[in-house]
Parts: C-alpha cells; sequence; structure tokens
C-alpha cells in the first residue's frame, strides 16, 4: 500500500480469507507517559524485497497511516474534531500504562486518559516485515477508531461489540482512502490484509460475552469487509 494521488491499482475485493483483531482494548483514564520511545533506533530487520525491510520505511509508514486516518476523520465528523494527542512505540512489559495498568507486549491498544495510542514497536515492525505495509494501515486504523469512538461518546454494553465496530470503521477508513485514491492498493496489499487480519483473533471457545472478548475470525472478516465495501454507514455512524 502507498500514498499517493493517483487511480487505484487493485481493489480490495478478495476478502473471504480475511478474520481476526488485533488485541486491543478501549482506553482508561491515566495520563500518558512524558516521552515517546524512538522506533528507529529499537529495531532492526533483513533485507526485504517488498519494501518493508528497513526500520526506516515502517517509522515513515506509521507517520503516513497516522496523517491520513487524522484527515479521514476530520472530513467526516468536521471542524471539532481533535486529532489523537500522541502515538506512542514501547517495547517493555509495563514501559507504559493506561489507568495503571500496564500495558504488555504483543500488544496496540488506544488509551482515553490522555489521549494515546500505543503500541508494542518490535511487534509491530516483525508484522509490517513479516506481512507487508498493509498491516500498519489496518492497526493504525483500528487503533483510531477507538479514538473516535471515544470523541462521539460511544460505550456498547460489551468489549465484542465496541471492537466490531472498530473493525468495521477500519475497514472504511481504508476503503474510502482508496477509492478516493489518496490510498493504493497494491497487487499484494489484499494478501497482506488477509494475513494481518488472520494472524489474530479470539481463541475457539472464547465467550462472545466475556470482557475482552474481540470475536471470531469470520466476525472479524465480516465486520472489516462491511466498512470497507460501505463504508461508515456500515458501522452505524
Amino acid at each position: 500500500m502507498r500514498v499517493r494521488p493517483a487511480p487505484i491499482l487493485a481493489l480490495l475485493t478478495v476478502l473471504v480469507l480475511l478474520a481476526g483483531c488485533l488485541p486491543t482494548t478501549p482506553g482508561q483514564e491515566s495520563p500518558p507517559p512524558d516521552r515517546a520511545a524512538d522506533p528507529t533506533t529499537r529495531i532492526t530487520g533483513s533485507v526485504d524485497p517488498d519494501g518493508t525491510d528497513t526500520p526506516e520505511e515502517f517509522e515513515q509508514d506509521m507517520k503516513a497511516s497516522q496523517l491520513i486516518a487524522e484527515q479521514y476523520w476530520q472530513r467526516r465528523l468536521g471542524g471539532s474534531f481533535q486529532a489523537i494527542r500522541q502515538i506512542l512505540p514501547y517495547e517493555r512489559d509495563g514501559e507504559l500504562d493506561c489507568a495503571g495498568q500496564p500495558l504488555p507486549r504483543n500488544n496496540a491498544v488506544y488509551c482515553s486518559a490522555g489521549d494515546f495510542i500505543a503500541y508494542d514497536v518490535n511487534w509491530a515492525f516483525a508484522a509490517f516485515q513479516q506481512i507487508g505495509d498493509a498491516f500498519v494501515y489496518y492497526l493504525l486504523g483500528h487503533e483510531y477508531a477507538h479514538g473516535v469512538q471515544a470523541r462521539l461518546g460511544i460505550r456498547k454494553q460489551f468489549t465484542i461489540e465496541q471492537e466490531l465496530q472498530a473493525d468495521c470503521m477500519a475497514g472504511a477508513f481504508i476503503g474510502d482512502m482508496a477509492r478516493q485514491g489518496t490510498l493504493t492498493m497494491q497487487d499484494d496489499d489484499t494478501q497482506e490484509l488477509a494475513d494481518g487480519l488472520a494472524a489474530v483473533g479470539d481463541d475457539p471457545g472464547q465467550p462472545w460475552f466475556a470482557p475482552g472478548s474481540h470475536g471470531t475470525p469470520q466476525q472479524r472478516f465480516q465486520s472489516f469487509a462491511d466498512g470497507y465495501e460501505r463504508s461508515l454507514t456500515a458501522c452505524g455512524l
């Protein structure tokens, strides 16, 4: 996936394999840490011919996805919209916390307290290398959706409802920006998104009503696909 004002090269149409979700949790009340870690000083990678091999490329895609998400939601919500205050990478268990709750490794989260998104930089960079740059746009898009939910005062009864809506909103973000040409879907982006979504999701037997449930792979797929194909109306917005 690349950011440039160009016609769409390929639409996200092969969606039957999509599933899963990032292990996120809605934010709680706690001030953010004072500084962000620098991912370029903490991550290393081997050469990969698809252009997802260096920390610099990863950082560029993270920044691009943030700027495009801000642009997208500014247009959708109007002049009252305020961008999420901080995007914070971290690398150790408990390095950051939300409402006094330490954030674990291998995770990404929106925390409403202090209004920040935090992500394990080593985990995200490894996924970037192994899956591709399209994964970064989904990662940021899903977490940004939680920030928008907070701004709109959306608070579902069950975690799974909150998460499925965020998946739908991430799909709308990617789909709408691709249709208008801000994002160019490349030939391998469909498979990258499929791989990224299929890599995570609730284990079989996870109760849908349990706190922290995100949904089955099939539910995750359907929510993302609905948003991608039908924009925010599919998400109840």
